[in-house]
């Protein structure tokens, strides 16, 4: 739906190894890094950047597409091993509809995090 977000983060260093490593189950990775801030990446056309700012940022609800419910507990998991704060575990969420699986987790930046498939179980 987007082309890229554009967000900033009061540590650049800290904000790219916890999104590198809590988004890794969906295979984002670094694009491009310079000047500019971070670019991350899994397909090399949407894209997530980010660049350091002494601005206190506003909070984001950042919502990533999952293949899996697998994704959904790797990223979670993962999320929390980088420092993330739980905001949500895995599980469907039915007041959105009946295969909504997502997890929730807030950023170092206190960005609400959140990775969703909307596929039935296999």
């Amino acid at each position: 739906m987007f082309d890229h977000v554009v967000f900033g983060v009061s540590d650049c260093a800290a904000s790219k190894a916890f999104f590198l490593k809590a988004l890794e189950p969906l295979g984002i990775a670094v694009v491009q890094e310079g000047q500019h801030g971070i670019e991350l990446s899994s397909d090399g056309k949407v894209s997530l950047c980010m660049f350091q700012t002494e601005e206190s940022p506003a909070h984001l609800h950042l919502a990533f597409a999952a293949e899996s419910r697998q994704q959904v507990e790797a990223f979670y998991r993962a999320a929390l091993d980088a420092g993330g704060n739980d905001n949500g575990a895995p599980g469907l969420r039915p007041h959105y509809h009946a295969n909504y699986y997502a997890a929730f987790v807030i950023s170092p930046d206190g960005h609400n995090i959140e990775v969703v498939c909307h596929k039935p179980e296999a």
